[in-house]
């Protein structure tokens, strides 16, 4: 890893959409796309403005995705060090072409932008949409995208030497079309404080495991949840509400979220692993959550967006055998609509509160 590399340093091979640019120049490109662009495009300009400023510090704003978003500084040196760490892990070389198909109002976003500065990548940006490929015909050595963009590029996807892909976790039907392809795919985990992802699975593979990123370790605190600790990226050990099955310093297995944990008859249940086993036969967005039980203290609830034949659905999924004894839901819920976050993430709480109980 080249840990010499400064955040003021922009590679001589750097291109953005074919075109080279020493620091000035990408200065006018930034104020130009602010000016002139669409939404997609100001977010670009506004971010490499921030990069390019004299502080060594930027502002980056959290998902949401677990409360309430807010701004975090990030140190410049430190995505850096993310930057030339994913080169490492994936072999990515100056010159490589990369795809930037999310939105650079979000952390994903903008270390692709840092990737490619750091590492010489050759950039095209497009607009971030839920077909990414649909206009594209370019082959490309590395992208990054949410489980949506791959669904929904699978028959395209091939156009990728390299692609992560994280933001949400992959459904099974969607690991087993991917696992056809010849495009090396990556499932990431990550968060906007440890400056996007710091260990990844390689689908093609089928390893339920995550492997750490260079310079990265684990280890896993009273409740069983994950703590990162990653001195290059961050200056104190990232405590997280991930459970996990902890194999090694530098290896995992996620289980579920902790505040989503279910505790059914003294049983622990993980919504995640859940709506994992239930997508294939669900067609609707939807959700595993709990509600208060007097008998088991909590009881199982699924909760789906739309309209569905509840009933239907719910002698399919006894004739399918696909759950557990306790797995199996003790209610089913519709709602016209769910509340999101910003990035899309559903907001499970506040979504429930909505049931008419």
């Amino acid at each position: 890893m080249e840990v010499n590399r400064s955040y003021r340093d922009i590679h001589p091979k750097f291109k953005l959409n074919g075109v080279g640019y020493n620091l000035e120049a990408l200065k006018e490109v930034a104020y130009s796309l602010i000016k002139e662009g669409e939404q997609y495009e100001r977010w670009i300009g506004n971010f490499l403005l921030d990069w390019l400023n004299p502080k060594n510090t930027i502002a980056v704003k959290t998902s949401g995705s677990t409360g309430t978003p807010k701004v975090i500084q990030l140190q410049k040196q430190q995505m850096v060090h993310s930057a030339l760490a994913t080169g490492t892990y994936f072999a990515l070389q100056a010159g490589d072409r990369a795809l930037l198909c999310l939105p650079a109002q979000y952390i994903a976003g903008k270390m692709m932008l840092v990737r490619a500065m750091v590492l010489g990548l050759e950039l095209d940006y497009v607009r971030s949409s839920s077909y990414p490929l649909a206009q594209i015909e370019k082959e490309y050595d590395f992208g990054a995208m949410v489980p949506l963009q791959l669904g929904n590029s699978i028959n395209k996807m091939e156009q990728f030497r390299t692609l992560i892909v994280g933001g949400a976790p992959l459904s099974d039907p969607l690991r087993q079309q991917v696992g056809t392809k010849s495009t090396r795919v990556y499932e990431t985990y990550g968060m906007t404080e440890t400056i996007t992802h710091i260990a990844v699975r390689e689908i093609n593979t089928g390893n339920s495991h995550f492997f750490a990123m260079p310079n990265v370790q684990f280890t896993k605190d009273e409740r069983g949840c994950l703590i990162i600790t990653a001195p290059m990226i961050s200056t104190e050990p990232v405590a997280t509400n991930d459970m996990i099955h902890l194999i090694s310093k530098t290896e995992f297995e996620w289980l579920g979220r902790y505040d989503n944990v279910i505790n059914s008859g003294g049983v622990k249940l993980f919504p995640e692993q859940i709506e994992a086993k239930l997508v294939p036969f669900i067609p609707n967005p939807f959700f595993v959550a709990s509600l208060p039980d007097q008998a088991l203290g909590q009881k199982l609830i699924v909760v789906l967006e739309g309209t569905i034949d509840l009933h239907e659905l719910e002698n399919t999924l006894k004739s399918e055998g696909v759950l557990e004894r306790f797995e199996f839901p003790k209610e089913l819920y519709t709602l016209p609509k769910f509340l999101k976050t910003d990035t899309g993430k559903i907001r499970r709480k506040e979504t429930i509160a909505l049931l008419d109980i």
